[in-house]
This record gives C-alpha cells, sequence and structure tokens, in this order.
C-alpha cells in the first residue's frame, strides 16, 4: 500500500526522474535516505517499471509516426503470443496494446520514411497469414507524449 510520501515521491519522479535524493528529500519532507529507500522498495516491488529518457522520434531521424489497428484472423493464444513476441522484438513498434474492441492490436510505429514503413508493413503484417486486416492512421502531431500515470 502506497502512503501519502510514497505517492508525493513517484508525482516527482514521474516528471523527472533525473532529481537528486536530497532534491526529493527537501520537496516531499523526508531525509535523502529515506527516499531512497522508499524508491528501492517501490522498484523492487514493481511499482516503478522503469525510468527511462523520453527521447524526440524526429531528433534521431524517426520523424514518421503512425498509429496501426490490427486485428488478428483467429485469437487463438498461440498466435496472439507469436504476435505479441514479434511486435516486442521489433526497434520500429514503440508501444504495443492488446485491446477490445473491433481491432486486436494498436501499435505506435516510428519509422525514417514512407520506404520504411512501407517495408513493416510488408515485413510483419502482409506477410503475416494470421492478421486478417490492419489500418494505418499517420500521426500529424504529438500534441501530447508521456508515460505519466495520475497518482491520487
Amino acid at each position: 500500500m502506497l502512503d501519502p510520501f510514497d505517492i508525493r515521491l513517484l508525482k516527482l519522479v514521474q516528471a523527472n526522474s533525473r532529481r537528486t535524493a536530497q532534491e526529493l528529500a527537501e520537496e516531499v519532507g523526508l531525509s535523502p535516505s529515506a527516499c531512497l529507500r522508499r524508491l528501492n522498495r517501490m522498484r523492487e516491488a514493481g511499482v516503478i517499471e522503469s525510468e527511462i529518457a523520453v527521447v524526440s522520434p524526429a531528433a534521431v531521424g524517426h520523424p514518421l509516426m503512425m498509429v496501426v489497428e490490427v486485428s488478428l484472423e483467429r485469437e487463438r493464444p498461440d498466435i496472439m503470443s507469436d504476435f505479441k513476441k514479434a511486435m516486442r522484438a521489433t526497434p520500429e513498434v514503440m508501444q504495443c496494446y492488446y485491446v477490445t474492441g473491433e481491432v486486436d492490436f494498436i501499435l505506435i510505429v516510428a519509422v525514417k520514411s514512407m520506404i520504411d514503413y512501407e517495408r513493416f508493413t510488408t515485413d510483419f503484417l502482409f506477410n503475416n497469414k494470421n492478421i486478417r486486416r490492419f489500418n494505418t492512421l499517420v500521426v500529424m502531431d504529438r500534441v501530447k507524449v508521456g508515460l505519466t500515470i495520475p497518482i491520487e
């Protein structure tokens, strides 16, 4: 169970995970060592899954982003597992969600060019006999990007 100190720490590190223990301590009202102990406990418990840098796709040569809706031919466990495994291993796929509704998966894909996206669709979608159909939405503007979870 998270207490108010844990919640405050999580809010702070979600906004900026590079804050020092001293900075966190000043904002939370605990000692730096207590803040570090709490953060380590939350890492070990899986509350904090990862600490990453959010990189601008355009700055590293991947200016095109696509939202891809994928529908599988059948929803057998082996087919689902194979698709998930392939998406985890595909660098262009930034995010992959197994969803309810009219489609089975939503992918967020970053590529260098339309030629690269065409290659991706051929390699992972057209050549996969288990995919019934897919629909691509081209991202015009990244209005809000983040992984921050609202915590109360």
